[in-house]
């Protein structure tokens, strides 16, 4: 009786028998032949039944390189339709997390309470996203919707904790802080110091591991540079300070980045952006200014949707009633990048031009004329007209008939250049007692 194993374990020895019949759990090699004892050593052989068989893996499993490599490459692509979203639940959080659901984004928002999700999540339940349908070919308009709360996941982390952020990260592509300090808790003086700072370089750190593609973080004017009003905030504990070692920590990090430095947002509603339009600038330009937090919040997704336009760029945003209304993609080519992108996307920039195409053009290179056609121009006195068309002076002893073929080779003049002569001639004539001669010195 022969037996082959269909396991594939690494194995040195047979099975033995026992003395009660059975079989001892030592694995099996794949493609050995089990040669069970022959009747005349072991009469009652025939007697055994085989119940089950098990193959246990010994030592270590051996890989290729290029298995390796493959593994390592699939636990370092990231899904880049999926975001993290650092203070899911405040006011620039929670409509940064609607504005990426109405892009397309899948989001995993960040909390410290699932319990004060809860708003968030009751009012993602009412946005309803709109997804083609295999119909749409044949028929443009049928509408088909999704709920939004689908693509939601709430995730519990918190930011002084190191341990709980890799998790929560996930698989995420981009991620996005949007966290600081409660200004309800005012008498806190290590707020800032831990909130926007600590936890903003926890998360840092911890998207650093995880190899993002991009990491958008939200500060404030003034961080950079003392300006007034804006340095104001530095009575709340030194908050621009913290922010901004936040800032050198995302710097310092290599990652892909863009900072967000927002104007004031505390009284602008929704409604602001009905009457105020955005306008961005250089890092360290304002310090003062007035913004909604719908307006930031449209601004980074749009960032996120786009990472290329907003590669390695530090913008500060305000809304005024004179700016027009002009789109995200021209407002951030005008910002200059502090890196070069090496992987431009054909997919950045929806509404305005790439900036890595934004670049000086060289001079238009003038054609030359063909050869074979002769440019004419116009002669500028008239003069020059009749000295061509005057006959070439000729010797007293050559003929009439040379002297003819000569000034016929000449090219006639224009007519308009006849015409200025015919009224040259008539002028001279009505002149009295002048002495007619020779518009061409060379005629005797």
């Amino acid at each position: 009786m022969e037996l082959r194993s269909l396991q594939s374990p690494t194995v040195t020895s047979i099975p033995k028998l026992q003395r009660n019949g059975g079989f001892l759990g030592k694995p099996l090699l794949c493609g050995q032949v089990l040669r069970l004892p022959s009747s005349r050593r072991c009469p009652d052989s025939r007697k055994f039944t085989i119940l089950e068989l098990r193959a246990q893996a010994t030592g270590t499993s051996k890989f290729s390189s290029g298995t390796i490599g493959a593994i390592q490459n699939k636990a370092d692509s990231k899904d880049e339709d999926l975001a993290f979203v650092a203070g899911a639940t405040g006011r620039v959080g929670s409509r940064t997390v609607r504005e990426l659901l109405k892009l397309g984004f899948r989001v995993r928002a960040g909390v410290r309470s699932a319990q004060k999700a809860e708003s968030l999540i009751q009012s993602v339940k009412q946005m309803k996203l709109h997804v083609e349908s295999p119909s749409a070919r044949t028929q443009p308009y049928s509408l088909v919707f999704s709920p939004a709360v689908e693509k939601l996941e709430i995730v519990e982390c918190d930011l002084e904790k190191r341990d709980q952020i890799g998790p929560a990260l996930g698989n995420a592509s981009v991620v996005i802080c949007c966290i600081g300090a409660s200004e309800k808790e005012v008498f806190d003086i290590t707020g800032p110091y831990r909130i926007d700072y600590m936890a903003t370089k926890n998360l840092i750190d911890a998207a650093t591991v995880a190899k993002v593609s991009h990491f958008i973080l939200v500060t404030s004017l003034g961080t950079n540079k003392v300006g007034f009003p804006a340095a104001i905030l530095n009575l709340f504990w030194g908050v621009l300070i913290w922010k901004r070692k936040a800032e050198e920590a995302l710097l310092a990090s290599g990652l892909p980045y863009t900072i967000v430095r927002p104007g004031g947002m505390e009284r602008p509603t929704d409604a602001f952006k009905e009457t105020h339009n955005i306008t961005l600038s250089p890092e360290d330009t304002l310090f003062g200014g007035l913004v909604s937090n719908l307006q930031v919040a449209e601004l980074i997704a749009f960032m996120a949707k786009n990472r290329g336009s907003s590669y390695c760029k530090v913008v500060e945003v305000i809304a005024e009633t004179t700016a027009p209304l002009t789109p995200m993609g021209k407002l951030l080519a005008k910002i200059p990048s502090q890196r070069v992108d090496p992987l431009p996307k054909e997919s950045d920039v929806t509404d305005g031009p790439d900036p890595a195409a934004v670049v000086s053009s060289p001079p238009p290179i003038e054609k030359e004329p063909p050869q074979g056609k002769i440019m004419t121009t116009r002669p500028l006195s008239p003069y020059i007209a009749k000295l061509l068309t005057s006959p070439t002076p000729m010797s007293s002893t050559s003929n009439g008939a040379k002297g003819a073929s000569a000034v016929d080779a000449i090219p006639a003049a224009p007519k308009s250049t006849l015409s200025i002569q015919t009224n040259l001639a008539e002028l001279y004539s009505s002149i009295p007692n002048m002495k007619k001669r020779p518009l061409s010195p060379y005629i005797a």
